[in-house]
């Protein structure tokens, strides 16, 4: 299908809120024609200087318009597409377009499954002391925190790209693993770091039955 282009270098997963700052002539076009005619338009992303994934959203609400047509939106992401072609102009229009394909995703995990995915944020939250909002298993999914794991911008872009919810999960968990692990290493070495110049108490040796 074709539907109107705004690319950014963001990256957005299905079902999230998208706040946008609107500046650009092209793109106050583009909200306007959204808001009159019910369109919708895709965010791809621009990564290494090319786009090739990113994600169909809605308008939701115009939340501020100013006195130079500025304008504060909320809108909604829905499906993840694949670019196939691209516009820098639509036709008519200020903004870019182009031909998208929609990509088929599935949200299908075991509870067990995506509870171990929960308790590894958890462990990871508490290396961090950083506070833990306690989640529903039963509406969590691959990519409720998907931005607050430590993710890097590839590392979400390879998550944006992965179908199966299952496979997200894998991805997740080794992810998780991974940085549990090397912060776990780092709060050890911490500790060491901080008895140096201290006062220690040693265990003095039994020697009866050391040889030499």
């Amino acid at each position: 299908m074709k539907i109107p282009l705004f690319p950014l270098q963001s990256i957005f997963f299905p079902g999230e809120t998208v706040p946008l700052h609107i500046f650009e002539d092209r793109y106050k076009q583009l909200i306007n024609d959204c808001r009159e005619e019910g369109i919708t338009f895709g965010i791809p992303v621009f990564i290494n200087n090319k786009m090739e994934y990113g994600v169909e959203v809605q308008l939701v609400e115009v939340v501020n318009t100013y006195d130079t047509g500025e304008m504060d939106v909320v809108c909604v992401a829905r499906q993840v597409f694949r670019l196939l072609t691209f516009e820098r102009t639509v036709p008519g229009k200020l903004y870019a377009g182009g031909i998208v394909k929609l990509v088929e995703y599935d949200y299908e995990a075991t509870i067990e499954k995506k509870q171990t995915i929960i308790n590894g944020i958890q462990q990871l939250y508490a290396i961090m002391e950083v506070p833990f909002k306690k989640l529903n298993v039963h509406e969590f999914n691959s990519f409720t925190l998907a931005h607050k794991i430590g993710l890097s911008f590839e590392q979400e872009y390879q998550l944006l790209q992965i179908p199966k919810e299952n496979d997200r999960l894998n991805f997740i968990s080794i992810h998780l693993t991974s940085t549990i692990t090397v912060l776990s290493e780092v709060e050890r070495t911490k500790k060491i770091i901080e008895l140096n110049g201290h006062f220690k108490n040693f265990d003095p040796l039994d020697f009866k039955n050391i040889e030499v």
